[in-house]
């Protein structure tokens, strides 16, 4: 029955990940549990979610990391963000997607993309693409990405130890972007705005703020609790983006308004999938079955990113997964299964900024993929590659 219990719960991910994400991962892990562990442990597996420190504070910071971009956008600080990004065509279409990445705010990409089409300078479905392809470069590396955190903690790493394993794919992007996307793009743009460059400082440092301050205080302030320094970091981020211009009740608008909620209950919905995942013993009957770590890297990781639409999702089956064939899972290895899963939801039809970005332009999803296809080809190849070599 426990497998039986893990393809159910799988299909109901799959299916249900589209409306709601941590409903969807709740669902699972019930359906997982009922068919593969008496009751009472299904009810000890959930309690352990909430009695451990750990998963309510980082839910707590994923509540509250969205309401950074919210504040910025409502204070008018955006605009004074974007006044400092240079004038080349080249550099808006990647810097524009790139900067407004890092807030993940819903529907972020329609932000960027008004940027994109005012520089101008080429087709429609190329401007698409790569307010696509841009937009979550960086968050490999970047340290409140939440699915940098939520990965990097399921398979038992710490987030600033992988980031030097991550940089080689954020290279491999942004030169495969570059090559496929802005080779054909030429000039300066037109009429870019009035405000003076040095009022970007500003917003960049509150939107540093938050990373700064999680590395500081993970590594020299002893926490009993590692989480409590993202919680912290991300206040007082989100404090710098609404003093003296959002009072409480404006605040308060802009969290109903991002539905911030819901990123924390992603993390709930996560966690306690995975323990019932553990506890169902779903890892040591996968270890049995020696499937290739490069297969459920590479191959399970971009097929679960396609499905799902949502990154977060897929690392969140994935590393449990290689976890449960490997017994562990080292940084290369999670590098290798974070492009792979990026890989595949960069081109799903249910990833909301791909939707988005072809329906403000104008054209169907099919011309935006046509762009998007051969840099993503080349770089789930080159996973491939090196997920053969070094797995």
């Amino acid at each position: 029955m426990v497998w039986i219990g893990l393809l159910l719960s799988l299909g109901l991910v799959l299916g249900l990940a589209r409306w709601s994400l941590w409903g969807a991962m709740v669902l699972g892990a019930l359906a997982l549990g009922f068919l593969s562990l008496p009751p009472l442990e299904v009810g000890r597996a959930f309690l352990s979610v909430w009695t451990s420190p750990s998963v309510p504070l980082l839910a707590l910071a994923m509540a509250l990391i969205p309401l950074i971009g919210g504040a910025l956008a409502a204070t008018g600080r955006l605009e004074d963000l974007l006044s400092g990004l240079p004038r080349s065509r080249r550099a808006v279409y990647a810097l524009a997607p790139a900067l407004l990445g890092m807030l993940p705010v819903p529907g972020g990409a329609l932000l960027s993309s008004p940027l994109v089409e005012r520089a101008g300078g080429s087709t429609p479905e190329l401007r698409a693409a790569a307010n696509v392809w841009f937009r979550h470069t960086l968050h490999a590396v970047y340290p409140l990405s939440p699915a940098l955190i939520t990965g990097a903690l399921l398979a038992g790493l710490d987030v600033w130890g992988v980031l030097p394993y991550q940089l080689p794919a954020v290279a491999l992007l942004a030169v495969l972007g570059s090559v496929a996307l802005l080779r054909t793009v030429h000039g300066r743009v037109e009429g870019a705005g009035n405000r003076p460059r040095r009022a970007s400082l500003v917003p960049l440092a509150i939107l540093f703020t938050a990373p700064v301050l999680d590395l500081v205080l993970k590594r020299w302030v002893p926490l009993p609790v590692p989480e409590l320094a993202t919680v912290g970091a991300a206040a007082a981020s989100l404090a710098l983006a609404a003093a003296r211009r959002l009072s409480l009740r404006e605040l308060l608008a802009v969290a109903r308004k991002e539905r911030a909620w819901r990123f924390g209950l992603i993390v709930i919905g996560v966690f306690s999938y995975l323990a019932v995942f553990q506890r169902a013993g779903v890892p040591g009957r996968i270890a049995a079955l020696a499937l290739p770590p490069a297969a459920l890297a590479v191959g399970v990781g971009w097929a679960l990113g396609f499905a799902t639409g949502r990154q977060q999702a897929a690392l969140s089956l994935v590393i449990p997964l290689y976890v449960g064939a490997a017994g562990a899972m080292p940084p290369w290895a999670f590098a290798v299964t974070y492009l792979a899963s990026y890989l595949g939801y960069l081109l799903s039809p249910l990833h909301p900024c791909l939707t988005v970005s072809a329906e403000h332009v104008g054209v169907p999803l099919s011309a935006v993929w046509g762009r998007l296809l051969p840099p993503a080809a080349a770089a789930l190849a080159l996973a491939a590659l090196a997920a053969a070599f070094a797995l």
